[in-house]
């Protein structure tokens, strides 16, 4: 349970006032989202997705003892994917839309602690997840809470926390839509120890008697926290102009309906691949599957072959030789004749060339085609730089339209942080002043998204490109050495100097 489900977002008010839903009605409504997942195969292609990503590329096939060997190059894809779209170079900026001095004030305050939020909360850990997860499962969510006993280091206590949700653990009440702030309603899913779920009920004076732990029907993955736990399933939905919130498990209520103070569902969703009438999109890892799988195989077979033929084999006449010895050294003895008929060996056929070329055509056109080309990577001849450069920039393009959404993701968080700062913070110690963020309820800002250079890929490629100029001699060490990006090499500085001194 989140802090911010505890009572930060106003009192529980009685079900004639808000029309509480039932504990029954949301499970029926949680069978239904979950019938939907079932529907269109989610949970198994997830856990697909998950194994071959992570290498257990033969899990459920009967080997029988024969090779089951794994050339990963899914994960080598998917990461290139990730790193080339995520990226720590991003900064939210509020800008006032009337242009008003007091407003202005007002934006820098906000700009401030959206630097803070991007610090203390770790946000370029959680973009490369959030890609991460939607490049393996096909979708990924932030979800958005505030803690009232987060240590900000100002005199008001609270701060906003954010956290990676599951795909399979996130139900939209429109099916056919992936417009989070559209839903009717919309359900997560946890498991939790059922006694603190029991402990938290009897706070809001709801008896769910003994709770037993229970099977983890909700998601595809294994319990973490062993036996004794309990599904738990918190329903948001919008009330006039407010979310309210209600959280449950399958005998009861844990805390009946009670007003967030949002605007806004504290949720941010994103699709790797859109997928008409779904909220789920499909996952870049889905369609490299099958090509995983053939690499795969024919390793496998070319490796069965290599057993059983590589190796020459002896067919000697029984007549004339009771037991054949391949002992190193040892006399065989024969019964007259001619020796030149005793034995021969048989040698091993050749295995076709066009099979090894097939291997590599498919782990090469699958890298092409999802953009991690050699230029890309930096792996290219530098024997023209501008060339070069001006690859490296045309296969980024497919990826385009991902970072587009990623970065609207972004936004889309900053307008969260907005709603929870005018909703929770109140007054608060900023650069020495007082100032009162319920302002934020009345003002109407606009944000904007300063993106910087993919640091991951871009460095990555740098390097590589710097590495091969070098070899080929186009550059001077200094040259290297000015243009690397820092914390590769321990002073850098006073080794640029040093070579400089010397006239290299």
């Amino acid at each position: 349970m989140r802090e911010w489900e505890k009572g930060s977002g106003g009192a529980a008010l009685p079900a004639r006032q808000v029309g509480q839903p039932t504990f029954e009605q949301v499970w029926g409504e949680l069978e239904k989202g979950m019938a939907f997942k079932r529907r269109i195969d989610l949970y198994e292609t997830v856990k697909r997705n998950q194994d071959f990503f992570i290498g257990k590329q033969w899990e459920g096939v009967q080997a029988n003892g024969l090779p089951t060997p794994v050339f990963n190059f899914i994960k080598r894809v998917v990461l290139y994917l990730v790193a080339s779209t995520a990226t720590d170079n991003l900064k939210l900026s509020a800008s006032s839309l009337s242009g008003e001095k007091g407003e202005e004030t007002l934006c820098r305050v906000v700009n401030t602690q959206f630097e803070a939020l991007f610090e203390q909360g770790k946000l370029g850990k959680h973009i490369r997840e959030f890609m991460r997860s939607a490049a393996v499962d096909g979708d990924a969510c932030l979800y958005t809470w505030f803690d009232p006993q987060a240590e900000t280091g100002q005199t008001a206590r609270g701060g906003i926390r954010t956290e990676l949700i599951e795909n399979t653990r996130v139900i939209f009440g429109n099916p056919n839509s992936g417009d989070v702030q559209s839903q009717p309603y919309i359900l997560i899913t946890r498991r939790e120890r059922a006694g603190d779920v029991a402990e938290e009920a009897g706070k809001y004076g709801q008896s769910l008697g003994m709770l037993e732990g229970d099977r983890d029907e909700t998601g595809s993955r294994t319990d973490a926290l062993g036996g004794g736990n309990v599904t738990t399933v918190t329903r948001l939905w919008r009330q006039g102009e407010r979310v309210w919130c209600m959280k449950t498990v399958k005998g009861g209520v844990v805390r009946p309906a009670w007003d967030t103070g949002l605007k806004r569902y504290p949720i941010v969703w994103m699709s790797w691949d859109r997928v008409s009438g779904s909220y789920h999109g499909q996952a870049a890892v889905t369609g490299l599957i099958p090509n995983q799988i053939f690499v795969n195989k024919m390793f496998a077979m070319t490796m069965i072959s290599l057993m059983t033929t590589a190796y020459p084999k002896v067919v000697y006449d029984r007549t004339r030789v009771a037991k054949w010895s391949s002992a190193v050294g040892q006399a065989i003895a024969v019964n007259g004749g001619d020796m030149n008929t005793v034995a021969r060996t048989i040698d091993a056929p050749a295995i076709s060339p066009q099979v090894g070329q097939f291997i590599q055509l498919a782990i090469d056109l699958t890298r092409e085609f999802m953009g991690a080309t050699d230029a890309a990577l930096g792996s290219v001849r530098p024997d023209n730089t501008s060339a070069i450069i001006a690859l490296q920039k045309a296969s980024a393009v497919p990826m385009e339209l991902v970072k587009q959404e990623l970065y609207q993701a972004v936004e889309d968080l900053g307008n969260i942080w907005l709603d929870m700062m005018g909703a929770y913070y109140g007054k608060r110690y900023v650069a020495g002043e007082v100032f009162d963020f319920s302002l934020l309820r009345r003002v109407e800002l606009s944000l904007k998204l300063d993106v910087g250079g993919s640091a991951y890929w871009s460095e990555i490629a740098q390097i590589s490109t710097l590495d091969n100029l070098l070899r080929q001699g186009k550059i001077t060490v200094v040259d290297y050495l000015e243009r690397i990006p820092n914390g590769y090499i321990v002073d850098q500085q006073g080794l640029i100097e040093k070579l400089k001194e010397r006239g290299m």
